[in-house]
């Protein structure tokens, strides 16, 4: 039964996050789907659906009355929601910082130019925390901190979803503010990264 909620619990994500658009599945902007078309496109039965979303370790599905939605996560190109349908949904982030984005060497360039950029998804993601297990890529090179408040000094908008994750629309360079290197080689490359991302040096 664990390996089918599993398997069930991917192929929900991906349609509620990506995937929606292809099929033809009902969405609104915020990410809401008919509970009965969802079913029907997973083949699935509605006991499936209430513990694939209780098991769900991010936290990112919800279920609420006759429609289902992830939080998070979608991909913007051909899926029906927008940010501000997202961003509606969400409350505005009043915790400290810094919250973490956990990224690549191979991306370390584009950091340093444009600070952080959401790519294909709605919105950066970002962890409130260096252990929270939401908001996080596994395997990563290293985790940079961004600053909220420069984030919102910079007029970017700084959100938190109900399962905790942090989002904004950008981040820019100047609110990187911490670095925290979690493989050799970004250790190896830390003071390259650390001057590239306009950080202070790490004391000897």
């Amino acid at each position: 039964m664990t390996r089918d909620i599993t398997r069930i619990s991917r192929r929900l994500s991906w349609l509620l996050r990506h995937g929606a658009g292809e099929v033809g599945l009902p969405m609104d902007a915020a990410g809401w789907a008919p509970v009965a078309a969802v079913l029907a496109e997973l083949r699935i039965d509605r006991p499936t659906l209430e513990e694939t979303v209780r098991r769900n370790t991010k936290r990112r599905l919800q279920l609420e009355g006759e429609r289902v939605r992830c939080c998070q996560g979608h991909s913007l190109d051909g899926m029906p929601v927008t940010l501000d349908g997202l961003e509606a949904t969400w409350r505005a982030y009043a915790g400290p910082g810094p919250v973490w984005h956990g990224s690549y060497l191979r991306a370390a360039d584009g950091i340093a130019a444009e600070g952080l950029r959401p790519a294909a998804r709605t919105h950066v993601h970002l962890a409130p925390t260096l252990d929270s297990v939401v908001g996080k890529r596994a395997s990563v090179h290293f985790f940079v901190g961004v600053d909220p408040a420069a984030v919102r000094a910079a007029g970017v908008e700084v959100f938190e979803a109900p399962n905790g994750v942090v989002l904004c629309r950008a981040v820019p360079r100047a609110a990187l503010c911490a670095l925290v290197t979690v493989s050799r080689r970004a250790r190896n490359a830390e003071a390259e990264l650390r001057r590239a991302f306009g950080l202070a040096l790490a004391p000897a």
